[in-house]
């Protein structure tokens, strides 16, 4: 499966696209969604201002886990629809930040 919707609390589904196995992202930013490998359950929702360094970023989490990713370059966007998802899955949800290291730690 290369893509996956998650809902949130506003009950709109967001879609996300599985990270490229090969080849990198640009460094435009967006939301991030961590799953299990095998199950697809939520592990992690989160935001960076550059998703090319998520691999990086995430490497100790993505052992048995699939990255997702959503291209949101509007700050505004991005934070709104991070805001929408934190509340449906408080359980999961990174705080918004500036600092993109912290988004996803």
């Amino acid at each position: 499966m290369d893509f996956i919707d998650i809902r949130g609390a506003s009950g709109t589904a967001y879609r996300f696209r599985r990270w490229p196995q090969t080849g990198v992202h640009p460094p435009i930013a967006g939301n991030i969604v961590l799953v299990a490998a095998g199950t697809r359950k939520l592990i992690e929702v989160g935001m960076l201002d550059d998703l090319s360094q998520a691999p990086f970023v995430l490497a100790e989490r993505l052992t048995g886990a699939d990255l997702f990713t959503r291209f949101n370059v509007s700050r505004a966007n991005r934070e709104s629809e991070h805001a929408d998802m934190a509340l449906q899955h408080p359980e999961v949800a990174r705080p918004a930040t500036a600092d993109a290291a912290s988004q996803v730690a």
